[in-house]
């Protein structure tokens, strides 16, 4: 099969790309810039290089007709301008949607979970409530609705930490509040629930995702859940800092715009996943892969 792929130099995509050429696909790999494409050219010449960006929808076309099927992993990440990227995310993928109708092409959506509502175990099953006006959820949404119009849809939600060497997000970003900060520090009383997985077994769940997934299928890329408590005191220990509790009023202070992440809890399986998949994490748990690459 020929892949396209967006996000393919990006710490889970780069991942992803390995995993589609051990498993016998061609990938074309959509770069931004020209170090993107010499990052990409590194994997040989089972990749071939389309330049581009997420608002370059001539380009993204031009991916989707190349291709046998769509994994769609980019995302401009910039916090400052969270909603505007997330609308440009929504564009995109409306644009790529549109030129696969009737195909029956594969379409395959990294997405987050942290949307997912509080207070009840949240399976592969949940969908948004219309109460839920979060963009990224209401994307989920549309896409799954191009089943209906000849594309085989699927939507991967991401644990909070996808994690491994290379990491440049959510954990890292914790330890440099520490850092900065003198302690390590968690929200209330810590039992706020963190999915994770490491990035490995994600980027296989996409490959198994493109080649066996159902239509309109919707899967947790879930291996535990690890309390936000122990992720500081894993941080602490690390550093030799103090362990301190962060009251909920005063969390912005500490934590920034992390404070919307780690807030939340939201309980996930992944059962339905691993079952229908064959799906089975067999890399580190966070804590242990935090004490061997991040600490």
């Amino acid at each position: 099969m020929k892949v396209f792929i967006t996000g393919g130099t990006g710490f889970i995509g780069s991942a992803v790309v390995s995993e589609l050429l051990e498993s016998g696909h061609r990938v074309i790999a959509l770069a931004r810039s020209e170090e993107s494409a010499n990052k990409l050219r590194t994997f040989g010449s089972g990749v071939d290089v389309l330049y581009g960006d997420l608002n370059d929808h001539e380009s993204l076309k031009k991916g989707v007709t190349q291709s046998d099927g769509v994994i769609h992993l980019g995302f401009i990440h910039d916090f400052s301008r969270f909603e505007e990227c997330c609308k440009i995310d929504q564009t995109a993928v409306l644009c790529m949607l549109e030129s696969m109708r009737g195909t029956n092409k594969p379409f395959v959506y990294a997405n987050g979970l942290l949307w997912l509502p509080e207070g009840r175990l949240c399976d592969e099953d949940i969908r948004r409530d219309p109460e839920v006006q979060v963009t990224r959820a209401i994307t989920e949404e549309l896409i799954l609705g191009y089943q209906d119009k000849g594309v085989k849809t699927m939507i991967i939600r991401l644990g909070a930490s996808v994690h491994g060497k290379g990491d440049h997000a959510f954990i890292p970003s914790l330890i440099e509040i520490a850092r900065s900060s003198g302690n390590s520090a968690y929200i209330g009383d810590g039992h706020n629930s963190w999915p994770a997985v490491h990035r490995l077994d994600a980027a296989r769940l996409f490959s198994i995702a493109l080649e066996h997934g159902s239509a309109g299928g919707v899967y947790h890329a879930v291996a535990e859940s690890v309390s936000t408590k122990s992720i500081a005191q894993a941080i602490g220990t690390g550093l030799t800092l103090p362990l301190i509790s962060v009251p909920p009023e005063e969390a912005s202070k500490q934590f920034s715009f992390m404070t919307m992440f780690l807030s939340r809890d939201v309980q996930v399986s992944s059962e339905k996943t691993r079952t229908e998949l064959r799906w089975y994490p067999r890399e580190m748990g966070l804590l242990e892969d935090m004490r061997a690459n991040y600490i």
